[in-house]
């Protein structure tokens, strides 16, 4: 699991007060070290991360580490994000995407902060 300053790991203890309590809206990576395409993901969410510190917080969960948590929210692939606004979750997209795509699919939520 690649960890940086700007993608933090959340656990079963943290997830609650790190996304479902969190002031701004946060992007969770449902992911697994084994995923391939999990990993191609890790550089954009980290830029992603970086241009929207201030509108949007980015963390992860490993499925097979936190599994009670990708089972209370239906994950069923990795990677799947998945948006939390005021402790809801308010979009689902599953599956690696360029960069690009993948603002243009986080638009609405960024535009709402």
């Amino acid at each position: 699991m690649i960890r940086t300053e700007t993608v933090t790991d959340v656990t079963e203890e943290t997830f609650d007060a790190e996304v479902l309590g969190a002031a701004l809206p946060v992007l969770v990576k449902f992911t697994a070290d084994w995923c391939g395409p999990c990993r191609q993901l890790t550089p954009v969410l980290r830029e992603i991360a970086e241009e929207e510190a201030g509108r949007l917080r980015v963390v992860q969960v490993d499925v097979d580490r936190q599994s009670p948590i990708s089972v209370r929210y239906g994950v069923l692939a990795t990677p799947t994000l998945m948006v939390f606004r005021a402790g809801e979750p308010v979009a689902s997209i599953v599956g690696a995407r360029p960069k690009r795509k993948l603002l243009q699919e986080l638009a609405d939520v960024l535009d709402r902060t």
